[in-house]
């Protein structure tokens, strides 16, 4: 039987925790001596590109190096998605895939689920449904418009089903795999418990906070930033803050002549790696972040998390699990809230296991019916 050939695709950061685990699973599979093989093909966007926020992961997720490197960099949301379908299309037309697979909720999503499309080459889209109902987020555009075109939607919680059936997309396109990030994160903690991150930075389990924070929304005006960084200094009164500052946040800072250099008790750090990012979710004694994979990460740890968002699209996070949603006017009261409150708080959601790779392969395999043989003798 000729194999099913896949193209994988990875942009952002997000992205490569998400792919990493098809990946492998695509690998396992291969080696167990498969009626059909698969052939998988990456392909890297660059639509991050600097190596702090990009080569690291593939390095600590074991991924490969990319087959193709379309290297669009950064640019407006229309450059940037105009950029990655334009070197995208002779990838497809060349290659001739069965599928194209897509994670998240990126440029690099939305931009190749539409070039495939357009070509008629079947889509999957890994991490499907989510919906902040927020369309103020180029994010939530990108999940909407991916969805609606996409063949095959793996969903990862059951939310994302629901969504989807009030969208008018019918139950043959849908299916439940759990959470790919999650494989991420098991298949990596035994090597995040040897690199000693809190040994390195000097910190105690429980005694610190750990920050990320990077939406226009919180960064982009002195008005939100400015409480922020006044909070933060409250708060290191009392714990030691961890900010792995993102490159549009020290901009911001600088710009905005906000600083936070007369507080030693804030440790501003280059970003991280993921297996760092591991450990401080894992032993902070909560979290402050505007990020869709910490809600989730910390969900799985049970670690505390107040995401400074007005929605969020992982409401399981919320219902289930450790996070909760605040603003720069609750924050100081939501801070204090939450320290009175045990330190593992909320339970893991369904499949939310580590083996939602598995899945994904196993209903790729189930969507791709076997061609029909050729006739003897057929030109």
């Amino acid at each position: 039987m000729p194999p099913l050939k896949l193209i994988l695709v990875a942009g952002a950061r997000p992205n490569f925790m998400k792919i990493a685990p098809v990946i492998h699973a695509i690998r396992r599979h291969n080696e167990s001596g498969p009626e059909r093989p698969i052939e998988c093909r990456l392909v890297h966007t660059g639509q991050h590109y600097d190596e702090k926020m990009s080569d690291v992961f593939f390095r600590e997720l074991g991924i490969p190096q990319p087959d193709d490197h379309l290297e669009v960099g950064s640019g407006s949301h229309a450059v940037q998605t105009a950029n990655i379908m334009l070197k995208f299309e002779p990838v497809c037309l060349r290659e001739k895939p069965d599928w194209v697979v897509v994670v998240g909720d990126v440029n690099s999503t939305v931009a190749c689920t539409l070039v495939a499309a357009k070509l008629h080459i079947p889509v999957a889209h890994i991490e499907a449904g989510l919906r902040s109902r927020d369309r103020g987020m180029p994010e939530e555009i990108n999940r909407l418009v991916t969805d609606a075109v996409a063949d095959l939607l793996l969903t990862p919680s059951p939310d994302g089903d629901d969504n989807l059936r009030a969208e008018g997309v019918p139950d043959e396109k849908i299916r439940l795999v759990g959470n790919v990030m999650i494989d991420s994160l098991v298949a990596k903690l035994p090597q995040a418990d040897a690199c000693d991150t809190l040994g390195r930075l000097r910190l105690e389990a429980g005694r610190f906070v750990y920050v990320t924070l990077h939406r226009p929304s919180n960064v982009d005006t002195p008005e939100s930033l400015g409480i922020i960084v006044r909070e933060l200094k409250q708060l290191s009164k009392e714990r030691t803050v961890v900010f792995p500052i993102h490159p549009r946040t020290r901009a911001r800072l600088g710009e905005f002549g906000l600083d936070l250099d007369d507080c030693p008790k804030v440790r501003l750090l280059e970003p991280l790696g993921y297996l760092d990012s591991l450990n401080l979710t894992r032993h902070a004694r909560f979290l402050l972040t505007d990020s869709g994979g910490l809600q989730e990460e910390s969900t799985y740890f049970r670690t505390p998390c107040l995401t400074l968002r007005p929605n969020t699209e992982r409401p399981v996070t919320v219902e289930l699990g450790s996070n909760k949603l605040t603003t720069v006017e609750t924050l100081a009261g939501d801070i204090a809230e939450l320290l009175a409150k045990p330190e593992r708080l909320g339970e893991i959601p369904p499949l939310w296991e580590g083996r939602a790779a598995e899945r994904i392969v196993a209903e790729l395999l189930a969507a791709s019916p076997a061609p029909e043989p050729e006739l003897a003798g057929a030109r």
